[in-house]
Protein backbone atom coordinates (compact mmCIF):
# COMPACT_ATOMS: atom_id res chain seq x y z
CA UNK A 1 0.00 0.00 0.00
CA UNK A 2 1.42 3.40 -0.87
CA UNK A 3 1.75 6.29 1.55
CA UNK A 4 -1.16 7.97 -0.24
CA UNK A 5 -3.37 4.92 0.45
CA UNK A 6 -2.18 4.85 4.08
CA UNK A 7 -3.36 8.41 4.63
CA UNK A 8 -6.80 7.52 3.24
CA UNK A 9 -7.40 5.08 6.10
CA UNK A 10 -5.66 7.21 8.73
CA UNK A 11 -8.11 9.34 10.69
CA UNK A 12 -6.63 12.02 12.94
CA UNK A 13 -9.67 12.13 15.24
CA UNK A 14 -9.65 8.34 15.63
CA UNK A 15 -5.93 8.48 16.35
CA UNK A 16 -6.45 11.02 19.14
CA UNK A 17 -9.30 8.98 20.67
CA UNK A 18 -7.17 5.84 20.48
CA UNK A 19 -4.23 7.57 22.19
CA UNK A 20 -6.45 9.10 24.89
CA UNK A 21 -7.72 5.58 25.68
CA UNK A 22 -4.19 4.14 25.46
CA UNK A 23 -2.75 6.48 28.11
CA UNK A 24 -2.36 5.02 31.60
CA UNK A 25 -4.98 6.05 34.16
CA UNK A 26 -2.69 8.54 35.91
CA UNK A 27 -2.19 10.43 32.61
CA UNK A 28 -5.83 10.48 31.51
CA UNK A 29 -7.11 14.04 31.23
CA UNK A 30 -3.61 15.55 31.32
CA UNK A 31 -3.43 16.09 27.54
CA UNK A 32 -6.01 17.88 25.46
CA UNK A 33 -6.84 16.55 22.01
CA UNK A 34 -4.92 19.53 20.62
CA UNK A 35 -1.86 18.58 22.70
CA UNK A 36 -1.96 15.05 21.32
CA UNK A 37 -2.43 16.28 17.74
CA UNK A 38 0.52 18.63 18.18
CA UNK A 39 2.76 15.87 19.57
CA UNK A 40 1.76 13.43 16.82
CA UNK A 41 2.50 16.12 14.23
CA UNK A 42 5.97 16.55 15.75
CA UNK A 43 6.50 12.78 15.58
CA UNK A 44 5.76 12.81 11.85
CA UNK A 45 7.94 15.91 11.40
CA UNK A 46 10.76 13.94 13.01
CA UNK A 47 10.12 10.94 10.72
CA UNK A 48 10.16 13.23 7.70
CA UNK A 49 13.37 14.98 8.79
CA UNK A 50 15.05 11.57 9.03
CA UNK A 51 13.80 10.49 5.59
CA UNK A 52 11.48 7.80 7.00
CA UNK A 53 8.49 9.06 5.03
CA UNK A 54 9.99 8.38 1.61
CA UNK A 55 8.08 6.33 -0.92
CA UNK A 56 10.72 3.65 -1.42
CA UNK A 57 9.27 0.50 0.20
CA UNK A 58 12.68 -1.20 0.22
CA UNK A 59 14.13 1.56 2.41
CA UNK A 60 11.09 1.55 4.70
CA UNK A 61 11.60 -2.13 5.54
CA UNK A 62 14.78 -1.40 7.52
CA UNK A 63 13.74 1.71 9.43
CA UNK A 64 15.07 1.80 12.97
CA UNK A 65 13.77 4.68 15.05
CA UNK A 66 15.79 5.93 18.01
CA UNK A 67 12.97 6.54 20.48
CA UNK A 68 15.17 8.63 22.79
CA UNK A 69 16.12 10.92 19.89
CA UNK A 70 12.46 11.16 18.83
CA UNK A 71 11.30 12.04 22.35
CA UNK A 72 14.08 14.63 22.74
CA UNK A 73 12.99 16.17 19.41
CA UNK A 74 9.36 16.43 20.57
CA UNK A 75 10.28 17.91 23.97
CA UNK A 76 12.69 20.43 22.42
CA UNK A 77 10.19 21.61 19.80
CA UNK A 78 7.27 21.79 22.23
CA UNK A 79 9.37 23.95 24.55
CA UNK A 80 10.59 26.12 21.63
CA UNK A 81 7.01 26.58 20.36
CA UNK A 82 5.76 27.40 23.87
CA UNK A 83 3.21 24.58 23.72
CA UNK A 84 4.06 22.93 26.99
CA UNK A 85 6.65 21.20 29.08
CA UNK A 86 6.32 17.47 28.61
CA UNK A 87 8.14 14.65 30.35
CA UNK A 88 9.92 11.96 28.33
CA UNK A 89 7.71 9.20 29.80
CA UNK A 90 4.55 11.08 28.77
CA UNK A 91 5.78 11.53 25.20
CA UNK A 92 6.76 7.87 25.08
CA UNK A 93 3.19 6.80 25.93
CA UNK A 94 1.78 9.08 23.21
CA UNK A 95 4.29 7.76 20.65
CA UNK A 96 3.47 4.17 21.60
CA UNK A 97 -0.24 4.94 21.39
CA UNK A 98 0.21 6.37 17.90
CA UNK A 99 2.16 3.29 16.79
CA UNK A 100 -0.55 1.02 18.24
CA UNK A 101 -3.22 3.01 16.40
CA UNK A 102 -1.30 2.66 13.12
CA UNK A 103 -0.95 -1.09 13.74
CA UNK A 104 -4.69 -1.34 14.47
CA UNK A 105 -5.51 0.02 10.99
CA UNK A 106 -2.71 -1.98 9.34
CA UNK A 107 -1.06 1.20 8.14
CA UNK A 108 2.42 -0.32 7.91
CA UNK A 109 1.52 -3.48 6.02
Amino acid sequence: MSEKDDMLIYDEDDSVKFIQNYLPQEMKGKFSNDDINYIVDLVYDFYESKGFMNEDPEKDADVEIDEEELIAYVIKNAKKDGVGKFEAEEISFIVQGELEYCDSINMFE
